[in-house]
C-alpha cells in the first residue's frame, strides 16, 4: 500500500471537523480540493474511508485505522520538533483540566520531571467535572481538557466547532462488590446481582455504563444513594449498601479493604481524550508539548498496568 503522507492530513480534518465543508475552511482549500484527495487516498488504500450520512463525513473502520497512522505521524513530528527546538525554548502557561483519578494518578507524578525538562514552561492543573471543563475549554479559560467517556456510547458525542479529539488511554469497567459477595465470578448476571447499584454523578461516564446496561438487560436496576468520589464509593460498598462500577485508573494507589474487584464480560471500557481548539487556528508550541507530555504519560501508565 503506496499512501501519499500529504493526503492523511486531508482525511484527519474531515475526522476532526466532520464534515468535508468544514475540512476545507480548516484547510484553506476548497471542497472540492478536499474530495479530490479523499478519492486518490481511498485508491492508493483499495478502501472506501470515509461514508456522507445527513449529518456529516464519518471514518469507516479502514478509515479510522489510516486516521490513527497519520495521527501517530503527527505525534512523531510534534516530538521531533520539540527535541530540534530543545526543552530550555519551551516557554509560557498552560491550562489543563482534567478530572481526579487521571490528574492524581497520571499527571501529578510527572510533574517535577517536567519541570526540570521543561524549566519555563508551566503547567496549571485545574480539576473538575465533565461540564464545567468543556465550558471552560470553550471558553478559553483552559487550553485543553482531559474527560472519560464511556467507550461504547463515545460515537455519540458531538464536538464544538474547531475543537479536536485525541484518545490517551482505555481501560476496562469494574465491578466492585462487598468482599465475599458473590461465590462465583462466572456468568455473572449483571440484571440480577442481589445488591442495589450505587448511583453516580449523572454527568460521569460510570452513569453512561448504567444506562447502557438498563437499555442492553432491560432490568430497571435501580440506584440508591449518590456519588462523586471514587473513595466514596468503596466506602458504601464495603458497608454493604450497593454495588458500583468503577475504572480501573480511579483504584490505583487506594485501599480496596471490604470489596472485591471484579472483570466482568459486558462492562466494557472507559475512554480517555484529551481536546483542544486545532492547533492551526491558534498555534501554541507549550501547548503542543503539554499535549505530547499528557500522552507521553498516560501510555507509560497503561504499560506498567498491563505489565
Amino acid at each position: 500500500m503506496d499512501i501519499d503522507p500529504r493526503r492523511l492530513r486531508v482525511l484527519l480534518a474531515v475526522a476532526r471537523t466532520g464534515g468535508v465543508l468544514a475540512a476545507a475552511d480548516e484547510l484553506g482549500i476548497t471542497a472540492s480540493a478536499v474530495s479530490q484527495q479523499l478519492t486518490k487516498l481511498e485508491d492508493e488504500t483499495g478502501h472506501a474511508l470515509v461514508v456522507r450520512t445527513p449529518k456529516g463525513s464519518v471514518l469507516t473502520p479502514a478509515g479510522l485505522a489510516v486516521a490513527e497512522a497519520g495521527e501517530e505521524i503527527e505525534r512523531a513530528l510534534s516530538v521531533a520538533r520539540a527535541r530540534i527546538e530543545g526543552g530550555a525554548k519551551i516557554a509560557g502557561v498552560v491550562r489543563v483540566g482534567g478530572f481526579t483519578s487521571f490528574v492524581r494518578t497520571v499527571v501529578i507524578p510527572r510533574l517535577p520531571e517536567w519541570r526540570t525538562q521543561y524549566p519555563q514552561l508551566q503547567i496549571r492543573i485545574v480539576e473538575d467535572d465533565f461540564p464545567a471543563l468543556m465550558r471552560l475549554l470553550r471558553q478559553r479559560q483552559l487550553d485543553a481538557v482531559v474527560v472519560e467517556l464511556d467507550s461504547t456510547t463515545a460515537e455519540q458525542r458531538s464536538l464544538s466547532v474547531g475543537m479536536t479529539e485525541e484518545p490517551l488511554l482505555d481501560e476496562p469497567w469494574k465491578l466492585v462488590v462487598p468482599a465475599g459477595a458473590l461465590l462465583t465470578t462466572e456468568n455473572v448476571d449483571l440484571a440480577r446481582l442481589p445488591f442495589p447499584w450505587l448511583g453516580v454523578e449523572p454527568t460521569a461516564a460510570n452513569s453512561s455504563v448504567l444506562g447502557r446496561l438498563r437499555q442492553s438487560t432491560g432490568a430497571q436496576m435501580e440506584t440508591v444513594h449518590q456519588y462523586q468520589e471514587t473513595l466514596t464509593a468503596l466506602a458504601l460498598v464495603a458497608a454493604g449498601e450497593g454495588i458500583a462500577i468503577v475504572p480501573t485508573l480511579a483504584l490505583s494507589g487506594i485501599v480496596h479493604d471490604g470489596v472485591d474487584i471484579l472483570d466482568v464480560p459486558g462492562l466494557g471500557t472507559r475512554r480517555i481524550v484529551l481536546r483542544r481548539f486545532d492547533r492551526r487556528r491558534s498555534t501554541s508550541t507549550a501547548v503542543d508539548t503539554v499535549a505530547r507530555l499528557l500522552r507521553e504519560s498516560a501510555a507509560a501508565f497503561d504499560t506498567r498496568s498491563a505489565s
